[in-house]
């Protein structure tokens, strides 16, 4: 099979295109012919080296995937040759998704959802439990709560609007000048233009915050939220923002993804009820994965994807 692999972290141009044996499925596992795999930031650090996730090189990266079952690995029951899944398979573990061809836990995967391409559902995976797992699981949220996702326009910012929404949730966003309709058209009901106004200065009444930047930006996350809300961050959070969290009785919730068979077949329940869509902003070929991460660097729109 042909796949990313990258022998010492650095730019974008460590990534390059290798021939390697095809992973065989061991028990529980299935092999999957890959047809697209989403791209997100932590490639980006692995990568880089600013996050050593997978220790030293050589290693692929990647876990967002959607393809179709090619073979069905010894005590493995629920799919069979020829289903199409997608999944964030071993996460924080190696799942080498920059390849043709990913050996992957059964118990990882699900169906994909009928009503869109591999392009879409592999994009969807990481973000979308991330999403789910922070508004969701950690955030509780409720039936006319009053909900900030910041980052609206993002990869996982977009589909937690839409999260939100589908829940019955009251929704601000914060997005760049040019991604304010974009929010708009997801669903959100304020949007607030972060270039040009402090959050905090003109949102409050907050239930749940979805936090993705950490820093001085958590401090005034908690500005906005009611005493006793909840602050869900992907990032660490300062000690000031901890501290005043604590005086208020806010609740905080820090997540790090993790699979979550269950969480995906809610978000493709959501798809196919024409309440959840995937925004992919641009396709690359796997031969042009180094191009494709430089391109994430620009803050495209929603996400992006290899395709095989």
């Amino acid at each position: 099979m042909r796949a990313i692999v990258q022998t010492s972290v650095g730019g974008p141009e460590v990534l390059t295109l290798a021939n390697r044996p095809d992973p065989v499925p061991n028990k529980g596992e299935v092999l999957v012919r890959v047809h697209a795999a989403g791209i997100n930031p932590v490639d980006v650090a692995v990568r880089s080296g600013a996050y050593p996730l997978l220790g030293e090189p050589p290693f692929t990266v990647g876990w967002d995937i959607s393809g179709v079952v090619e073979k069905v690995g010894p005590d493995t029951n629920g799919f069979a040759a020829g289903d199409e899944v997608f999944g964030m398979p071993r996460f924080p573990k190696e799942a080498a998704a920059y390849a043709e061809l990913v050996a992957a836990p059964a118990d990882e995967l699900v169906l994909k959802p009928k009503g869109i391409d591999h392009a879409h559902a592999g994009a969807l995976p990481l973000a979308g439990l991330t999403a789910w797992q922070a508004l969701v699981g950690a955030g509780q949220i409720k039936p006319g709560q009053r909900v900030l996702v910041q980052a609206a326009a993002g990869g996982v910012g977009h589909l937690a609007v839409q999260i939100a929404k589908a829940f019955g949730a009251y929704v601000v966003a914060t997005a760049s000048p040019s991604k304010l309709g974009f929010v708009r058209d997801l669903g959100a009901d304020e949007v607030v233009d972060y270039t040009k106004t402090r959050f905090s200065d003109v949102v409050s009444g907050i239930d749940v915050v979805l936090e993705p930047i950490g820093g001085e930006n958590a401090e005034q996350a908690v500005k906005v939220l009611k005493d006793n809300g909840t602050l869900v961050s992907l990032l660490g959070i300062s000690d000031k923002a901890k501290a005043e969290a604590k005086v208020r009785g806010i609740r905080h919730e820090h997540i790090s993804v993790v699979p979550d068979r269950e969480g995906l077949r809610e978000l493709a329940k959501l798809i196919d009820a024409g309440k959840l869509a995937v925004h992919v902003a641009r396709t690359f070929p796997l031969g042009q994965a180094g191009e494709a991460q430089a391109f994430l660097a620009t803050k495209p729109t929603g996400k992006i994807a290899l395709q095989m």
